[in-house]
């Protein structure tokens, strides 16, 4: 579904994306892991423009692209086949949980406000927040507007949903309620790419797994073979390093 190769972007003339290069098969589950400045979330925010890359390709759902050279006409196409969550929420502020869902459907896609209802509802119960509908961002915690969020980006439709380390912000306690629905989503069937420090959500949810270090790909692979047999010995020292010595890795 989703093909990138040889991704690169700098900022002020320093290299941040190195030619990276990644595959998502539809229904995968992608964590994305690594240090603070790998790159990670520069490579999702490109993926999805944005930021502009510098050069490099991307194949998406049939087409391909010049990262150099896409039109606004292809980025506007290519956004209506994908979704972002951030990590602060962006929701606005002024206005309640179904309509932070409903916005960009009546307005950037023309659905009637009815129509648009109907399916902020069911998305918001299908997050847990039936119960939240007219509910202001103030009036909701961390978890719940995340999951507001998440809302929002399913109820496009969307063939991709890009998740920028979306349980950064949220107190300890309130993570797991996302990472449930977001277990469910994978589950379903749902492709997703998630730029991620949640170890436990990489290994037992993702399908695959891209390890990142300044700018480039370290080693990607299928989330039991990154986890039980890595082959780059820093993937393995990073492992040790979440996981903790007694973590069994081969040396």
């Amino acid at each position: 579904m989703l093909e990138v190769r040889n991704i690169q972007k700098s900022f002020d003339g320093t290299p941040v994306l190195k030619g990276v290069d990644i595959d998502v098969e539809k229904g995968d589950v992608v964590a994305i892991l690594g240090p603070s400045g790998s790159g990670k979330t520069t490579l999702l925010r490109c993926v999805n423009f944005l930021e502009q890359a510098d050069s490099g390709t991307m194949t998406f759902d049939g087409e391909t692209f010049e990262f150099g050279h896409v039109s606004r006409r292809d980025i506007a196409r290519i956004r209506k086949k994908t979704a972002f969550v951030f990590q602060n929420y962006n929701l606005f502020r002024n206005k309640t949980a179904l309509q932070n869902v409903t916005e960009g459907l009546i307005v950037a896609r023309k659905i009637p406000k009815y129509e648009a209802e109907k399916i902020g509802r069911r998305m918001l119960e299908k997050v847990g927040l039936s119960d939240r509908c007219g509910h202001y961002p103030h009036q909701l915690s961390g978890g719940q507007q995340q999951r507001v969020a998440i809302a929002r980006a399913m109820a496009t439709d969307p063939k991709i949903i890009f998740f920028d380390e979306p349980t950064s912000a949220l107190d300890p306690e309130l993570i797991g309620e996302v990472l449930a629905v977001m277990r469910q989503l994978a589950e379903e069937g749902m492709t997703m790419l998630v730029v991620t420090h949640e170890i436990n959500f990489a290994r037992n949810v993702s399908s695959k797994v891209v390890f990142m270090e300044d700018g480039s790909v370290v080693e990607a692979a299928a989330s039991r073979d990154f986890f039980q047999s890595p082959r780059e010995e820093r993937t393995r020292e990073f492992l040790r390093t979440i996981l903790g010595d007694s973590a069994e890795l081969p040396r």
